[in-house]
């Protein structure tokens, strides 16, 4: 079999992968991505599920999409274009009331008075202090965090998060305790009266958590998804015109661009190892990849599952990757529809601003509470937390004139159901009970579907290598984050085998489509090939 040499190997074309290359080929880096599947884009990829109907697969809309990476490696020259949501959110109540969210601090004052008036007074005061946590966090979030047994140079680093946090007032550093050690609902409950308004911002809190909105740490995962932006602007929601495939496509362009190979149809056999280091990786088809580094676009609990021999690394340290805490409780729905729901709280099916928003169906916190319950007990959700986003609404490149299409994204369900049932009997099943969920709000939504996707969390797994369907690539729980992700003394995303990174979700900051697990990757590669040692053997790549 035939043998090719790169200075880095990217184990799959998945957002984050596609970053990771485009960064380290700008460095002037021979690089090659290897993607399993006929097109990249992993999780990120837009597909056509019905005739004529097209929408993002898995992931399905944009905010966490970091702005540096978008300008650094000019996606919009690639063909990028994001569009604005009219509205943040709809939460339909009941058949009189409603929570329409929109943009503007005046404008969600005046739509959450009617709820509380009280609670609409408070608001100025929390988005300034959230706004204040989500600027020191930001910039943490684009660092290597401080790693355990580091020496000097990880205890100067260690200070930096230190001296932020000593700008911050009493109030802000006790704000900013809370966001890290409190469960979503407790911690809201210390802003806010009404329920309705507490399940607007708790649904953040439980987005691919599989968790209650009371366990602590809950308050955490509500922050991550608050650090978002959209042309410019903070707090927005959009959507890639083309769908989420338009973003990892123009990833691949960019990173083609600088350089970077990029293959798919190819899939990683095994990284190979000598002599406790990674020196590329072996092909299912026997073709051998050498390289100076691997960087792993998939998940820690399946890089070292599927991918590294248990022999190269410690016992103990193969034990505690493979033994990470997955599963994020999600099931995704994609339905090709007929004509808009008519919700009974605003009945109609021509576009309007709640159609053109995340329209989240979980109207209180014990809603989201007696779903995450259901799930433990039952498998799946009586009443699941469903969030829809109708992207036609604002691409009509994805339907036919005057049909839309919807991704429904699902809380909660099991990654592994009990009883030994399997997800591939039970999930037209569960998918009967969203439908139903959603048609109680919306009644002409049943009849209006004319195709849908499914994916559980057995089709995550399989097909984007989620292990447990988890999109996170490991949760987002307060024994793996920042510095302890995935694990204590390999958060500066080089693992345990040397010349062997990570750069997907299961490494710092975590998951969404940010591009930041990439990118901070990337710049470690770079910092490594580029070292001192490096050079004296030579082997410092030339830049271009």
């Amino acid at each position: 079999m035939t043998t090719r040499s790169f200075d880095v190997a990217v184990i799959g074309g998945g957002h984050n992968g596609l970053v990771c290359a485009a960064y380290l080929a700008r460095a002037g880096l021979k690089v090659i991505v290897l993607e399993k599947e006929p097109v990249v884009g992993g999780a990120a990829i837009t597909e056509e599920f019905a005739p004529g109907f097209r929408n993002s697969t898995a992931s399905y809309t944009v905010s966490l999409l970091d702005p540096k990476i978008i300008a650094d490696l000019a996606l919009h020259g690639h063909g990028l274009r994001i569009v604005e949501r009219r509205a943040a959110n709809f939460l339909p109540v009941d058949a009189e009331r409603d929570l329409l969210m929109p943009y503007g601090l005046a404008n969600r004052q005046r739509a959450i008075a009617p709820f509380s008036r009280k609670d609409a007074e408070r608001l100025p005061d929390y988005d300034r202090m959230l706004e204040r946590a989500a600027s020191i966090l930001i910039d943490l979030m684009r660092e290597t965090p401080p790693n355990a047994g580091g020496g000097l140079l990880e205890l100067v680093r260690m200070a930096r998060p230190g001296r932020r946090v000593l700008g911050m007032t009493l109030a802000e550093k006790r704000f900013l305790a809370d966001l890290f050690t409190s469960s979503a609902a407790d911690f809201l409950s210390r802003w806010f009266e009404s329920e309705i308004v507490k399940a607007a911002f708790a649904f953040d809190g439980i987005v691919g958590a599989y968790a209650s909105p009371y366990t602590p740490g809950t308050a955490y995962v509500l922050l991550h998804h608050c650090f978002g932006e959209v042309n410019g602007k903070k707090g927005v929601w959009g959507h890639a015109i083309g769908g989420m495939g338009a973003i990892t496509q123009a990833m691949a362009r960019a990173a083609q661009a600088h350089g970077a190979a990029i293959e798919t149809n190819r899939t990683v056999a095994r990284v190979e190892a000598q002599q406790g280091r990674a020196k590329g990786v072996v092909l299912d088809s026997g073709e051998r990849i050498e390289a100076r580094a691997v960087a792993a676009n998939i998940p820690p609990k399946l890089l070292f599952r599927d991918l590294v021999e248990a022999g190269a690394i410690s016992a103990e340290m193969h034990a505690r990757m493979t033994g990470l805490k997955s599963g994020s409780g999600t099931f995704r729905m994609n339905v090709a529809m007929s004509e808009l729901p008519s919700f009974r709280s605003r009945p109609g099916t021509s576009v309007a601003d709640h159609h053109v928003s995340g329209i989240i169906i979980g109207p209180s916190i014990d809603y989201l509470e007696r779903a995450y319950l259901d799930a433990r007990l039952h498998g799946w959700s009586k009443k699941p937390v469903v969030e829809m986003v109708i992207s036609s609404t604002m691409d009509d490149t994805l339907a036919p004139p005057g049909k839309h299409v919807a991704s429904l994204f699902c809380q909660h369900v099991a990654p592994r159901l009990p009883d030994g049932r399997s997800w591939d009997e039970a999930k037209d099943a569960f998918a009967e009970v969203v439908i139903d969920t959603v048609n109680e709000h919306a009644p002409n939504f049943r009849t209006s579907i004319v195709g849908r996707q499914i994916l559980s969390p057995l089709d995550f797994e399989r097909r984007f290598g989620m292990i447990d369907g988890d999109i996170f690539h490991g949760q987002l729980s307060l024994d793996q984050l920042f510095s302890l992700r995935p694990a204590l003394g390999h958060a500066d995303y080089r693992m345990p085998l040397k010349g062997l990174y990570l750069c997907g979700s299961g490494a710092h900051p975590g998951g969404g489509v940010t591009g930041l697990p990439g990118h901070n990757a990337a710049r470690e590669i770079v910092k490594d090939l580029r070292s001192p040692l490096a050079r004296l053997r030579g082997r410092a790549p030339a830049r271009k």
